[in-house]
């Protein structure tokens, strides 16, 4: 399940002059039927393991809807964005920030399809910031999240390989950067 990607920047490209990674696609096909798979995807009711433990945040999922990801506790925020998209079961997107990283927004899109056997899911990151801690940390999660979430809808609970990378993270959640706390990410704040 490696990503297909293309690894050529994009010189000025559009995010305002910085060159870009054009896309990275992480394709999975998930033995589940796709309201299934859908429904997992956009819970924000409860931590997602595929998505680090994450909670999703929003006043409700809808364009122009902002988004958190918060830990379970709510303290911090690890990622913030804006849904540019949301057609269910079919197509989710938002833009994409780290909030302990000044790298500039990307967009990840999560497309889904019926096939037989299940529901192909394909997570696309675009116009992320070439060479930057977001593109490589991008990389890893975009691997991370098509496995786990295949395994969570199959199985309900992630792959070995993600329960110990949940469990390490876990380890140093105390050592978040005070940049990530919860009330330096309101949903009024803009990106």
């Amino acid at each position: 399940m490696n990503p297909t990607t293309n690894p050529q920047a994009a010189p000025e490209a559009a995010s305002g002059g910085i060159a870009t990674a054009e896309k990275a696609f992480y394709r999975v096909t998930i033995g589940a039927p796709i309201h299934k798979v859908w429904a997992e995807l956009t819970r924000t009711d409860s931590v997602l393991p595929f998505f680090f433990n994450g909670v999703c945040r929003t006043p409700g999922l809808a364009v122009g809807a902002p988004m958190r990801m918060q830990s379970a506790d709510g303290k911090n925020t690890s990622v913030v964005g804006d849904v540019l998209e949301f057609d269910p079961p079919h197509r989710y997107a938002h833009t994409f920030k780290f909030t302990n990283l000044d790298d500039p927004p990307c967009v990840v899109r999560y497309v889904l399809e019926e096939v037989d056997g299940g529901t192909q899911f394909t997570l696309i990151t675009e116009n992320v910031p070439a060479g930057t801690k977001t593109e490589k940390y991008m990389i890893s999660g975009g691997d991370f999240i098509t496995k786990n979430l295949k395994a969570v809808v199959e199985t309900g609970k992630p792959t070995p390989g993600g329960r110990f990378a949940l469990f390490m993270m876990g380890l140093f959640a105390p050592f978040t950067p005070k940049q990530s706390r919860t009330e330096n990410w309101p949903f009024e704040r803009k990106l």
